[in-house]
């Protein structure tokens, strides 16, 4: 690993990091990714992701609208309008 590699992480991070900083990551690089490995190398015994019994907890709609239910209603607030849509400035 090389003092370019700690920048592109700093720029992939989006973060400023001082040649001070940029040295004293070089020379700890190798101790985090050497836990990293250990992290990775942790025998989790066969279990799953967990994230609890709770997959949607959205609730489902009862009275669900129709599509294009209010459509003619909004296209009438609209102070322009063309074959259905909204007509609004074009911002270029």
């Amino acid at each position: 690993m090389e003092i370019k590699d700690i920048e592109n992480l700093a720029n992939l991070c989006r973060i400023e990091i001082s040649e001070t900083e940029k040295e004293e990551l070089l020379g700890e690089m190798d101790s985090i990714l050497g836990f990293i490995d250990q992290i990775q190398s942790v025998k989790t015994g066969g279990l799953k992701d967990r994230a609890g019994e709770h997959r949607n907890i959205m609730r489902e709609d009862e009275n669900p609208y129709e599509r294009g239910e209010f459509t003619n209603d909004l296209l009438g607030e609209a102070p322009e309008t063309q074959e259905g849509y909204v007509k609004v400035k074009k911002i270029l």
